[in-house]
């Protein structure tokens, strides 16, 4: 039995409009990680069970490791087809608003989204939710977005019409937001889901599989040049650096999702609870930053202080507009300012 963590008022209101809904757009973040993906074709299914008019648009493209999942071919990208998906935003009834907190995390779809007359539902599990739309259901303490979808469905009372298909994007979408079930992944009650989820027919190991295993020779390559030459262990911080400029990705015919889970790996090393990926982006002049640690040092902090960002307390991102030279030297005085906090968990 799952603890109700929702107000009856707001699964009503959604109940409501989604039975009055014929079109639905479901939108998420930029640079769309596993929960945006699981939770946004979670979503999709259900509604699909439901004879709805459903679109799911994100902001640019997703990794190659993502693309198995059931309806992702369907997904459009609206740096791509911008046109046609401003058309579908503008002629929604609802539009459900998955796995971020404000606007400015879904790009150039901003303005659409923001003019658009559809009614608009967030479901979401960042801190700081913005006011941007009719139903906001934020509960940071949740592991991940797919898990609210999830309990939204079943507190619909639809668990039913949860099909294999959307199952296995649900499960993917809280497997990737928790590293494997490795971190923020304590609550006992994700694992009631899990058993839920493969009553529907999942074979959690495929998954795995498809997600973490079917990688290009290149990524392999890079991981390899990653750790025995980009990554600088600091031990009197307890905290480990990872930076990659654009020039070398390039010599590893790097592709979107290449480096994803990169930030993890130094945490495999003793005594290191925290560390950050530095990464020139690709598409944009900026940094992506990645920040995660272990136990409760909280990396969303840092990420808040110093990289424009947030997230959660072991694993969170941000964005660096500057030289690579100017992030290294901000990651510098964020372990000077946390240095007690990070010598604590030494």
């Amino acid at each position: 039995m799952l603890s109700r963590i929702m107000s009856q008022a707001d699964i009503d209101h959604v109940e409501k409009w989604f039975e009055k809904a014929e079109k639905i757009v479901i939108v998420s973040h930029v640079s769309p990680d596993g929960d945006a993906m699981g939770s946004s074709l979670g979503l999709y299914h259900f509604l699909v069970s439901m004879d709805k008019n459903v679109s799911v648009i994100v902001p640019n493209t997703f990794p190659a490791f993502f693309r198995w999942m059931p309806g992702a071919k369907d997904v459009i990208i609206y740096n791509k087809y911008k046109e046609f998906a401003d058309k579908l935003i503008q002629e929604a009834d609802v539009i459900c608003c998955l796995d971020f907190n404000v606007l400015s995390r879904i790009d150039t779809m901003e303005e659409a989204v923001k003019n658009s007359p559809a009614r608009k539902l967030m479901i979401d599990h960042h801190l700081y939710p913005g006011d941007f739309c009719g139903i906001t259901i934020s509960h940071p303490e949740i592991s991940s977005t797919s898990e609210l979808v999830f309990r939204l469905i079943c507190y619909l009372g639809c668990f039913e019409d949860i099909t294999q298909e959307g199952a296995e994007c649900i499960y993917t979408g809280m497997m990737t937001d928790t590293g494997g079930f490795t971190y923020n992944s304590n609550n006992r009650e994700i694992y009631l889901i899990i058993g839920e989820l493969l009553s529907k027919g999942i074979d959690k190991d495929e998954i795995y599989r498809k997600v973490f295993n079917t990688h290009s020779e290149g990524r392999l390559r890079l991981m390899g040049y990653v750790l025995y030459d980009k990554m600088q262990v600091c031990p009197q911080y307890a905290s480990a650096l990872i930076t990659l400029s654009r020039e070398e990705q390039g010599r590893f015919q790097y592709s979107k999702g290449d480096t994803e889970g990169f930030v993890n790996m130094p945490l495999s090393i003793k005594d290191i609870c925290f560390s950050v990926f530095l990464r020139e982006d690709t598409e944009k002049d900026m940094i992506k930053v990645s920040l995660r640690s272990v136990g409760d040092f909280p990396c969303n902090k840092v990420a808040a202080e110093f990289f424009n960002g947030g997230g959660h307390l072991n694993a969170s991102g941000g964005e660096f507009y500057g030289t690579m030279e100017e992030a290294i030297n901000l990651f510098k005085q964020a372990l000077v300012k946390y240095e007690s906090l990070l010598l604590a968990k030494k």
